[in-house]
C-alpha cells in the first residue's frame, strides 16, 4: 500500500514516522516543494542570532535518517500541482503522475506578502525556511545592517524583534493593532511591550506601511522610518491552491475541512497542518491555529487511522483545540490557553474575569519574581481561558491551567490541584492553586474584582503601610492601613464606589472581608495592585509619548 504525503514539515514527517512505525511494509512517499524537510521552523529567530549556533542543529531530522532509518523515500522540489480523484494520482512538477493508496495533505502555510508599493525590495525577507534564515543572516552581515524593522507582532515578529537587538540592531516594531500577540489581552502585554522597550526596542501601533522605499518604510501616518532590512512578521495563509482545483472542500481563510478523523471529502485522502480547518475547544466553531504542536498530532493521528482503517479497525479522533502557546521575551516569559476578553466579547460569551500577582516560587528562598496570572470564566466556574507572564514557572502553570480546560474541570479543580512544591520551584499554594482561590472567592460574593479601566471616577484607598503609600501610590488615593481598618472604617465611603488596593492584591482583600463584614458592599479590590497598575501606566505613556515622536 502506498502512502504519498505532500509536505515534509511537522505534520508531513511525523505522519511518515509513525506511519512506518506502525507498518514496515507500506510504500511512503514524501513529495517537498522546497530542498528542505523537518525542520525546527519555531528556532529560526534564535538561529538568525547564533543563539542556537549551527546550522545542523536546525534539522530535526535528517534526510539520512528518512532514508536510512525509516525506509522512507523524500522527493526534494517536488512541488504538487494536481490531485486526481478518480484516478487516485498526483500531478508533480507538471511534469508526471505518482499514483496513491491513501494521500495525506501536508502543505502547510505561507507567509502574508500584502501588495505594498516596494515590497519586492531585496532587503525585505520572510521567516519560514532555513533559507529564509540563511539570507537574512547573510544579508545583516553583508550590509553591515544597523537599522532593522520588523512588519507584524505576532510571535515569529516579536521572536525576531528580540533576536535583531540581541545582535545589536536598532530596532523597531510596526504593528496595525494596539498591542503584540494578539491571543493575549492588552493588561497583559503591557508587561511585554515595557520589557521590549527597556530592551530598546522601539514599538509603533495602530500604523501599518504605505510603501517601501529604497532605504525608508513609508507608514499610513506619514511617519517614515529608516531600515537596512525589514522583516515581514504579518501572519501565514494556508497553500491549498491545489485543494480548491481538486473540489475538496475548504472553509475558514481557504483551509481545508475535514471530519474529525482528519479525512477530507475523499476518504482516501487525508490533511493536517497548517493549512487545516481546526475546532477551537471553547466555541466548537471552525479556528485557524497554525501551530507546530497540533500539527505534529495531526500527523501521528493520520498515521494511526490510515493503519486503522485498513486493518478494518475503529479510528481516533482530533480532539479540538485550546491553541496554547507560549512565547520568551527577552528575559520574561508570557504563555496562554483558550479565549482572551476580545474573543470571547466578540463570540458573545458572558465572563468573569481576574488577575492575581504572586511569586514565581516561595518568596522567602532568594530571587522570587512576580508571576501574573489572569482567569476567565463563567458563573458556573468553566474555566475559558489563562494567560500568565513572568520570569519563571509561566508555561508550567499555564500547562496545568491548559491540562484541567481540556479535561473539563473548572475552578475548583485548580484549588485542588495537587503540583510539586520546594522552596526553589513553588510555594505550597501554587500560583495555579492561588488563581483558583481568587476566582472561587468572586464566585462566593467574598470579594468583587477591580481593573485599571475601573479606577476613573471610584474612591481609592490604598491600605499599606503609611511608609509605602508616602513612597508610592495612585494618584488621588487616601491612606487608609488593612492594619488600622478597624479602627478607621468610618473613613471609607458608603455612598460610592471604593477600590482598596496594595501592591498585589491580596492585603487589600483581607481588608475588604473586614469592611464587608461590617456591612459595607461598595468595595472592589484591585486585581494585581499597584504594581500591575503601575506596568500598565508606563505602557499607555509611552504609547501617547512615541505617537507624538517623528522617526
Amino acid at each position: 500500500m502506498r502512502t504519498v504525503i505532500v509536505g515534509g514539515g511537522a505534520c508531513g514527517a511525523s505522519c511518515a514516522a509513525r506511519l512506518r512505525r506502525l507498518d514496515e511494509t507500506a510504500e511512503i512517499i514524501i513529495l517537498e516543494a522546497t530542498d528542505e524537510i523537518s525542520i525546527a521552523n519555531c528556532g529560526l529567530p534564535y538561529y538568525c542570532s547564533d543563539v542556537i549556533n549551527g546550522r545542523d542543529k536546525m534539522i530535526v531530522a535528517k534526510p539520512d535518517t528518512f532514508k536510512n532509518l525509516l525506509n522512507v523515500e523524500v522527493r526534494f522540489n517536488s512541488k504538487v500541482t494536481a490531485i486526481n480523484k478518480n484516478k487516485k494520482t498526483v500531478t508533480v512538477n507538471h511534469d508526471y503522475e505518482l499514483s496513491y493508496d491513501n494521500l495525506v495533505l501536508a502543505p502547510g502555510a505561507s507567509p502574508v506578502k500584502p501588495t505594498i508599493p516596494g515590497i519586492d525590495n531585496k532587503k525585505i525577507f520572510t521567516v519560514r525556511t532555513l533559507r529564509d534564515a540563511d539570507m537574512i543572516k547573510m544579508h545583516i552581515k553583508s550590509a553591515n545592517a544597523k537599522n532593522a524593522v520588523v512588519i507584524g507582532g505576532g510571535f515569529i515578529g516579536v521572536e525576531m524583534a528580540e533576536n535583531l537587538v540581541t545582535m545589536g540592531l536598532k530596532t523597531t516594531v510596526i504593528e496595525a493593532a494596539s498591542q503584540i500577540l494578539a491571543p493575549f489581552d492588552k493588561d497583559m502585554m503591557a508587561l511585554a511591550h515595557n520589557e521590549m522597550r527597556d530592551k530598546g526596542c522601539k514599538l509603533i501601533f495602530n500604523d501599518g506601511v504605505k510603501a517601501f522605499t529604497e532605504n525608508e518604510i513609508e507608514l499610513a501616518s506619514g511617519r517614515h522610518i529608516p531600515y537596512d532590512i525589514a522583516i515581514l512578521g504579518i501572519g501565514v495563509q494556508p497553500d491549498t491552491q491545489i485543494v480548491k482545483e481538486a473540489d475538496l472542500e475548504t472553509g475558514l481563510n481557504g483551509l481545508i475541512k475535514v471530519n474529525e478523523f482528519l479525512q477530507t471529502l475523499d476518504e482516501n485522502i487525508w490533511a493536517g497542518g497548517d493549512a487545516v480547518e481546526d475546532v477551537d475547544f471553547i466555541t466548537g466553531k471552525p479556528a485557524m491555529i497554525p501551530m507546530a504542536g497540533p500539527a505534529n498530532r495531526h500527523g501521528r493521528l493520520i498515521a494511526d487511522n490510515i493503519t486503522a482503517a485498513a486493518a478494518g479497525k475503529g479510528k481516533t479522533s482530533f480532539k479540538p483545540v485550546l491553541g496554547t502557546s507560549v512565547a520568551k521575551i527577552f528575559n520574561k516569559t508570557f504563555a496562554c490557553s483558550g479565549k482572551n476578553e476580545k474573543q470571547l466579547i466578540k463570540e458573545g460569551i458572558k465572563y468573569i474575569k481576574n488577575i492575581t500577582q504572586t511569586n514565581d516560587h516561595a518568596g522567602y528562598y532568594p530571587n522570587a519574581r512576580p508571576l501574573y496570572v489572569k482567569l476567565l470564566f463563567t458563573e458556573e466556574g468553566k474555566i475559558l481561558g489563562v494567560q500568565a507572564a513572568g520570569y519563571e514557572g509561566v508555561e508550567k502553570r499555564v500547562d496545568v491551567i491548559a491540562t484541567v480546560m481540556r479535561l473539563n474541570g473548572n475552578i475548583q479543580d485548580l484549588i485542588d490541584a495537587e503540583l510539586s512544591y520546594a522552596p526553589p520551584y513553588s510555594s505550597a499554594k501554587d500560583p495555579v492553586n492561588i488563581a483558583g482561590m481568587s476566582a472561587q472567592n468572586i464566585l462566593d460574593g467574598l470579594y468583587k474584582p477591580a481593573f485599571f479601566e475601573d479606577i476613573k471616577n471610584s474612591v481609592l484607598i490604598d491600605v499599606r503601610v503609611e511608609e509605602m503609600f508616602n513612597t508610592k501610590t495612585i494618584d488621588g488615593a487616601i491612606s487608609v492601613p488593612a492594619v488600622q481598618m478597624r479602627k478607621r472604617f468610618n473613613e471609607v465611603p458608603r455612598d460610592k464606589k471604593v477600590i482598596l488596593f496594595c501592591n498585589r492584591g491580596f492585603t487589600s482583600y483581607v481588608a475588604i472581608r473586614i469592611l464587608n463584614q461590617l456591612g459595607f458592599n461598595n468595595l472592589y479590590s484591585l486585581c494585581g495592585g499597584i504594581n500591575l497598575y503601575s506596568e500598565i501606566l508606563k505602557d499607555k505613556k509611552a504609547d501617547r509619548t512615541d505617537e507624538k515622536l517623528p522617526v
